[in-house]
């Protein structure tokens, strides 16, 4: 793909992965099932689900968090699931609420309640370190963790491929009319999730008004703002993006980026950040588009190749300890 134009490149980036996934599925390290429960205010009792693989004698556990529409078996975390086994750590490939198709409620990109309530898991007791490695939105989520007072003592870094920093600007990305073809591909995801949270009862609009949403803005106004209690999209955005907080992190943070993702204004992202903390490390490529790079793409900071292994090395070298 490296004939092709910079832009060009990060289409092809963004869409052939996806869709050789869908046609010859990339099949994950073996694991069980995994779920646990939440008290929310609104709705009550949530339950949580993922895939979970004990790697024999590991004391890291490695929580992935998925994107926007995404899941346990979307691609990129399958991959990042790859990774982790080759690194010998263990592996959570946690599923927001929702999105396994429970229809148990809605989430949002700063919405990190079901992150601690897998740290709660009794389940993951014995491990003395845990990463958190997020992708697109779950990378907003993993960072948002990391700026976070009370947050688990074992949780030592965090790394977040391709996320949103300014959840406006993006919002304003692809609502444009020439990204309509990444537009429609999240809300269809976002509408299957939605009918069966509607079909439980649950969802604070009407799956059939809300069906008519073409943006999303549109479509944040009708569910996000109601379900979470937000003035407005532009206050749930203004309030909710961690760009703005990225001073307050706590732990050391990874943020790898492709200056040609057609999802993300890649190109923004130094405006964003023109004043870095010390504990985050960032890294702008120039090749890949959202969340999928080219698979032998080294950045430097291991020996092991991929971002996913690259992201799980540096981790391994500036992860603190206790």
């Amino acid at each position: 793909m490296h004939r092709f134009s910079p832009i060009l490149s990060g289409h092809l980036w963004t869409i052939a992965p996806t869709l050789r996934h869908r046609f010859r599925p990339r099949r994950a390290p073996e694991s069980e099932p995994w779920s646990t429960v939440l008290e929310d205010e609104v709705v009550g009792t949530l339950r949580l689900h993922g895939r979970y693989r004990a790697h024999p004698g590991a004391d890291t556990l490695v929580i992935l968090v998925h994107g926007l529409g995404g899941h346990a078996e979307s691609a990129y975390l399958i991959d990042a699931a790859i990774a982790a086994e080759a690194a010998g750590r263990s592996c959570l490939r946690l599923c927001l609420r929702g999105s396994a198709g429970s229809g148990e409620d809605i989430y949002h990109s700063g919405l990190t309640a079901d992150v601690h309530a897998a740290l709660r898991d009794p389940k993951f007791g014995g491990y003395q370190k845990i990463w958190i490695l997020g992708f697109s939105l779950g990378g907003h989520v993993a960072l948002s963790v990391a700026t976070e007072e009370v947050c688990d003592p074992r949780v030592r870094g965090v790394a977040a491929v391709c996320p949103p920093l300014d959840l406006g600007a993006v919002q304003t990305w692809l609502d444009a009319p020439g990204r309509k073809i990444y537009r429609e591909y999240i809300l269809r995801e976002l509408r299957r999730i939605y009918a069966q949270v509607d079909a439980r009862g649950r969802a604070p609009t009407p799956a059939k008004l809300v069906r008519r949403a073409r943006t999303l803005y549109d479509w944040d106004s009708m569910t996000v703002v109601p379900r979470f209690g937000f003035q407005d999209a532009q206050d749930y955005y203004a309030s909710m993006s961690v760009g703005a907080r990225l001073h307050a992190l706590r732990i050391p943070a990874l943020l790898l980026a492709s200056k040609n993702d057609p999802m993300i204004p890649g190109r923004q992202i130094p405006a964003l950040l023109a004043d870095l903390p010390a504990n985050l490390s960032i890294y702008h490529l120039d090749q890949g588009g959202h969340v999928f790079f080219p698979p032998g793409l080294n950045v430097g900071l291991g020996p092991a190749q991929g971002v996913a292994a690259q992201a799980l090395d540096w981790l391994d070298a500036h992860a603190v300890s206790l």
